[in-house]
């Protein structure tokens, strides 16, 4: 057995999400956000966490790291989990940061997802982005979205991620689940294929780059339903990111492009619950409406907010709407909120923090 599955036993036993490993310190886990050292163990001295890195890595994969100083893959302990793990080389030796993946996928139901979000699984074409920092939950939100339509339709579904995190079972839709750096060299080489067989859904865990993006968008064009990530905060800085992507004499047909795919943005943040006992989710909810692919066209991204306000009655909402709801409801604390908001001053007015002394020092508002 190697050694760092005793450490994965216990970050699922802990319910823990992440598994931080670094030369010169205790190992840590990340529980309900927050990172605590793991007691019974030791300093990790660099030969020593080598060591540990190497049983899990196959040989190919720790030559790449060797050589590169970085990998990704995934680990699979029956009884377990998933594991997402990165391997890093630092200025003290080696590291590495494990996200622990559940071995069954969660249904919208379970999440408590927003009907809205519920009812992207229902599109038929279009690009669909759900985005947020990393570790806000974005992967966990596409496989439940992911597996409503594979209860639902017969589809033919592809998924394209580094690696490959929530393993689908074929229920009523076929899967073609892709690991880049293992069945295919690139996202975008990928894509490509996915065009070619015939998929009717994509997921793409990560849009990195201009031709990933390009690729991406044309395939939504072309009538898939494709859905993405990216690290952006809101609707109006995932329009202006996809844009801002390409050369500025390529953006207004970008634009125009844009406009006509678009079928849903979904930006999302986890935040610890007051009573400290787990983690809760606020979204910011874009759904496509007549009047969007004007504002795309135009790159007037800034009347997004209110088109998103206009929009209640279908399920769309703003960040700080979603996070407003959390406070008044009890489940999130008024300062934890207040933090996350866009307009802080406006968001601490609403919750009575106004002119309060605030936990980190100073008078507020």
């Amino acid at each position: 057995m190697a050694r760092l599955d005793e450490l994965f036993r216990y970050l699922k036993t802990q319910d823990g999400s992440d598994l931080h490993l670094a030369s010169g310190l205790r190992p840590y886990l990340r529980r309900r956000g927050a990172l605590e050292p793991i007691s019974g163990w030791e300093v990790l001295a660099p030969p020593a966490l080598s060591t540990m890195l190497r049983e899990i890595a196959s040989e190919a994969d720790w030559k790449d790291y060797q050589e590169g100083g970085d990998l990704d893959f995934a680990y699979s302990l029956p009884g377990v989990g998933r594991f997402r793990a990165n391997y890093l080389a630092q200025e003290n030796g080696p590291g590495a940061v494990f996200r622990l993946i559940p071995e069954k996928v969660k249904t919208v139901e379970d999440l408590g997802l927003p009907p809205a979000i519920e009812g992207l699984a229902h599109l038929k074409s279009g690009l669909v982005l759900v985005t947020g920092p990393t570790g806000s939950g974005k992967s966990t939100t596409l496989a439940a979205v992911i597996d409503r339509i594979n209860a639902t339709y017969e589809k033919h579904i592809v998924t394209i991620e580094d690696p490959v995190e929530f393993v689908h079972t074929n229920r009523r839709a076929v899967f073609s689940q892709r690991e880049v750096g293992q069945d295919v060299p690139t996202f975008a080489a990928a894509l490509k294929a996915a065009v070619r067989q015939d998929a009717d859904v994509v997921l793409v865990g990560e849009m990195r780059d201009l031709e990933t993006i390009s690729l991406a968008i044309t395939a939504a064009e072309m009538g898939a339903l494709v859905f993405g990530t990216l690290h952006t905060n809101n609707a109006a800085k995932t329009i202006d990111r996809l844009v801002d992507a390409f050369p500025p004499e390529e953006q207004p047909q970008i634009r125009t492009t844009l406009a006509e795919s678009i079928a849903g943005i979904v930006s999302q943040l986890l935040l610890p619950t007051a009573n400290g006992q787990g983690r809760v989710a606020a979204f910011e909810i874009l759904l496509r409406t007549p009047g969007l692919p004007n504002l795309i066209r135009e790159g007037n991204t800034p009347m997004l907010i209110s088109v998103i306000q206009g929009g209640r009655a279908q399920g769309m909402r703003l960040m700080d709407e979603s996070l407003l709801d959390l406070v008044r409801s009890g489940r999130v604390a008024a300062q934890e909120a207040a933090r996350r908001a866009s307009d802080r001053t406006s968001f601490e007015r609403q919750v009575g923090l106004a002119g309060k002394k605030s936990e980190l020092g100073g008078l507020e508002g």
